[in-house]
């Protein structure tokens, strides 16, 4: 066979297979991004053609948004903690929840602001997770947006957030009563050199010192809870003896880091509790459970 028959028969393969793509359905695409992760959907696909584009914008393919396994893979940057960053992160936050079209049930972002969460407030009712760890720039003003438009929500971390206080964890308890786990972790202020040089120093100073007052809205508001984080809390054996009298389905505590809290306090909680069995129980069970350093 000639050069210029094989070169013939070898274009006409390559637009047979391009038709075969651009025939593809609207349904059979979405099956296939489905099983793409979101950075090949955001780089790779949106960007092949119009077509695509519209399809990556569906509600179907929108209904969470996970940028966990990117900062777990990546090291803490100065960069992230930069106004550019948190715009873009705003950014992305924006466009998913408008295309979700209210589908949206997860959100598992860091860096983001009160701009972003505002619209969140407004078009996510389904909403179930909030993940916005290290977001320095969200208030208690808009977390009560969030509790009265979100009030699904069964899981929040708002660790390290540093402008929210016991007044979220209050609103947050009263107006969303599935909620069964919360992560309110601060940075290491016994020993900040990890976040030396990443973290600004002014916000590393700013660290929260209402331990107890943190203890007492989620004792009040969330007395279903099964998961608890509040590591490097300031918390001492008034807020933790709340805690245990009033959440007496936990079945995971981490104190790490509660440089207030003794050995001897936590025992003297689990005695003044109710439910002492059930508290001892969930040390039992959950190997897991941590106590102060």
């Amino acid at each position: 066979m000639s050069p210029v028959l094989t070169d013939m028969d070898d274009e006409k393969d390559e637009n047979n297979a391009a038709a075969d793509w651009a025939e593809l359905t609207h349904e059979c695409l979405i099956n296939i991004f489905s099983r793409l992760s979101l950075q090949d959907r955001w780089r790779g696909a949106m960007r092949v053609c119009k077509g695509w584009h519209q399809v990556c914008k569906d509600p179907c393919l929108n209904s969470v948004l996970d940028l966990e396994c990117h900062f777990d893979s990546t090291p803490e940057l100065p960069r992230f903690w930069t106004p550019e960053f948190e715009r873009k992160i705003d950014s992305m936050l924006e466009s998913v929840v408008g295309w979700s079209a209210g589908s949206l049930t997860e959100i598992r972002v860091r860096h983001c602001s009160d701009r972003s969460l505002s619209l969140v407030a407004q078009r996510c009712p389904n909403l179930e997770v909030l993940s916005i760890k290290s977001s320095p720039h969200v208030t208690d003003a808009i977390m009560a947006e969030i509790a009265s438009g979100c009030p699904k929500i069964k899981e929040l971390n708002i660790s390290y957030c540093y402008e929210i206080s016991h007044k979220t964890l209050a609103i947050i308890g009263s107006h969303c009563p599935n909620i069964y786990m919360l992560k309110r972790n601060l940075m290491n202020w016994l020993d900040p050199s990890q976040h030396v040089g990443i973290v600004p120093n002014d916000y590393l100073n700013a660290c929260p010192q209402d331990g107890d007052s943190e203890a007492a809205a989620i004792s009040k508001f969330m007395p279903h809870l099964l998961h608890l984080e509040l590591r490097f809390s300031k918390l001492t054996a008034k807020g933790l003896t709340l805690i245990s009298e009033a959440c007496e389905n936990l079945e995971y505590l981490d104190l790490s880091g509660c440089a207030n809290v003794t050995s001897r306090d936590i025992a003297t909680a689990c005695i003044k509790s109710e439910e002492v069995e059930n508290y001892q129980e969930a040390q039992l069970l959950h190997p897991k459970v941590c106590f102060p350093y």
